[in-house]
């Protein structure tokens, strides 16, 4: 297929740069899988290595702590396993094979016990999140990553059906099939932010996550799909968006970029309402600061989110894109 050019996508907010620790959380995220028995085909480990989940964690996380940042690259590189796994890989095409094994990863975080490396490495990321996490939080983030799995069986089932989602339908879909959520959660541990309920219950700052996650997949969506093309998994919006209209796929990637930056223009006017509710609501105090708090971090998330995937070879060299054509699960995934 001919190259798509990316258009000109507005980007209000400022980059922080890279996490000074970001070669190291490489080394380290690395090492980590290994003693998790995590053996990467050559396949999938020259896409893990063009996917750089160091690189995102430090642009998302360019201030967070030797300790936060290890513990996100593994989180990053975890989900990006199971994403090419059920994405890319032949698992994605075969629901029973991938709700098998969907189940089985819900299961482990519920507090079973793993069996294949990709659970066990689970069950580690699990306990070195929630270990001293409050109840609220860790159900919260648990919610986030148990809805992310089973969004992989959802495609595989839609894949295998012939089928393809309504774009009102993918949109709420895509909420939960993005990894931002859980970013977004994992935010509150890096920065130590606890919101009590009152503050939490603001609008403004629903909508403000919202649209942060909302930015992230449809940046995701832009920047993935000749990639995604190679390894015909269709569940992207640009691509619904060239069905609904009968277009081109540079004309739909050209709309995807003004819806962009509509959602910019969200981000925008959430933290201009949230300042409001803010004041009105009466909070002060720590939970005040809290809030402060992650509205300038999540400035700096939408935008490193943006930076990662003008820099990483996964977005910017699709014509590398090698599908591992093995038929079945790989050995991270089988006991």
């Amino acid at each position: 297929m001919s190259r798509i050019v990316l258009p000109v996508l507005y980007m209000p907010f400022r980059g922080a740069g890279c996490n000074p620790g970001a070669a190291e959380a490489g080394e380290a995220v690395h090492r980590w899988a290994a003693e998790q028995g995590l053996v990467l085909s050559p396949v999938a480990r020259t896409r893990m290595l063009r996917a750089r989940p160091e690189l995102r964690a430090s642009l998302l996380f360019p201030d967070a702590s030797r300790d936060h940042l290890a513990l996100v690259c593994r989180w990053l590189f975890w989900t990006l396993l199971v994403d090419d796994e059920f994405d890319d890989g032949a698992a994605g095409h075969d629901p029973r094979l991938c709700g098998e094994t969907i189940g089985r990863l819900v299961e482990v975080f519920d507090g079973a016990a793993p069996r294949s490396p990709a659970e066990h490495a689970l069950e580690d990321l699990r306990e070195s999140t929630c270990t001293g996490s409050s109840p609220e939080w860790e159900r919260r983030f648990g919610r986030h990553t148990v809805r992310w799995l089973w969004t992989r069986y959802a495609e595989a089932a839609e894949r295998a059906a012939g089928q393809m989602p309504s774009r009102a339908d993918f949109a709420r879909h895509r909420r939960d099939s993005g990894t931002m959520r859980m970013v977004l959660d994992l935010h509150e541990v890096v920065a130590g932010v606890d919101l009590p309920g009152p503050a939490r219950g603001l609008p403004a700052y629903t909508a403000l996550r919202e649209a942060v996650v909302a930015h992230a997949g449809l940046c995701n969506d832009i920047c993935s799909v000749e990639k995604e093309a190679v390894a015909g998994n269709g569940h992207n919006a640009v691509v619904l968006v060239q069905r609904d209209r009968g277009c081109t796929l540079q004309e739909a990637v050209n709309e995807a970029g003004v819806q962009l930056s509509r959602i910019a223009e969200r981000l925008q006017r959430a933290e201009k309402e949230l300042a409001g509710q803010i004041e009105a609501a009466g909070i002060e105090g720590p939970a005040r600061a809290a809030l402060e708090r992650c509205v300038r971090d999540y400035r700096g998330l939408v935008r490193g989110d943006f930076d990662y995937h003008a820099r990483a070879e996964r977005y910017t060299r699709p014509d590398l894109v090698e599908v591992d054509r093995q038929g079945t699960l790989s050995r991270c995934f089988t006991a």
